[in-house]
């Protein structure tokens, strides 16, 4: 994220009021720990390594919210932050990781399922994707489980700054066409935090969704 975005971690006045106060709320390894009330989410999900983290600072506009890590598979549970007093950004595990135990990729996708297709609270899911490879076999599941329960579902390709303007336009038009042969709502942007491509968009449309 360029400087000027980051120098400082506290939330600014001109971000979207749902964004200017996000606080960590808590970590639920189970369904059973999931809060017990009617805010609506708006969750995170992508591959290890797809910059998840990265991109939920950047929007955010805080540095450590979201925690990243140089070891891919880290968190492994899903963690709830607050979106003011009536929503909240949900935050699920990477998937995807070789090195990660069998036995834990399994709780993964059971407790991923489970939040995804039984989830009432949850509204919208934001799939992350590197830009540089999109539509991965996981990625696809992750898709169909989306499609399978009717969720609105924006797709971010990050790691737009790896990749020249046509390749990025290319791309995008790509996993388009594709989604557009699968029943649901999607929507594709390219996402760079590092560059700060899509971060104000991606602001304004969270907002939307609280409002709404």
């Amino acid at each position: 994220m360029n400087d000027k975005h980051n120098k400082n971690e506290k939330p600014q006045q001109g971000l979207p009021v749902a964004l200017r106060h996000p606080q960590f709320i808590l970590g639920a390894a189970k369904p059973s720990q999931f809060p017990n009330d009617d805010l609506v989410e708006i969750a995170f999900a992508g591959r290890s390594n797809v910059g998840k983290s990265s991109a939920i600072n950047a929007i955010c506009n805080r540095r450590k919210l979201a925690r990243t890590s140089k070891v891919p598979g880290r968190t492994q549970q899903i963690n709830f932050f607050s979106l003011g007093e009536t929503a909240r950004l949900v935050d699920l595990p990477g998937y995807g990781f070789a090195q990660v135990p069998l036995a834990v990729k399994k709780d993964w996708e059971t407790t991923i399922h489970r939040y995804l297709t039984e989830r009432s609270n949850l509204i919208v899911l934001v799939l992350l994707m590197d830009i540089r490879h999109p539509l991965t076999d996981l990625d696809r599941q992750m898709v169909k489980w989306a499609s399978e329960s009717d969720l609105p579902t924006q797709i971010l390709l990050t790691k737009a700054d790896k990749l020249k303007r046509g390749k990025i336009a290319s791309t995008t038009l790509n996993v388009e066409k594709e989604l557009a042969n699968i029943n649901g709502q999607f929507g594709v942007e390219p996402f760079s935090s590092l560059k700060f491509t899509g971060v104000d968009a991606m602001r304004e449309q969270i907002q939307e969704w609280v409002d709404n």
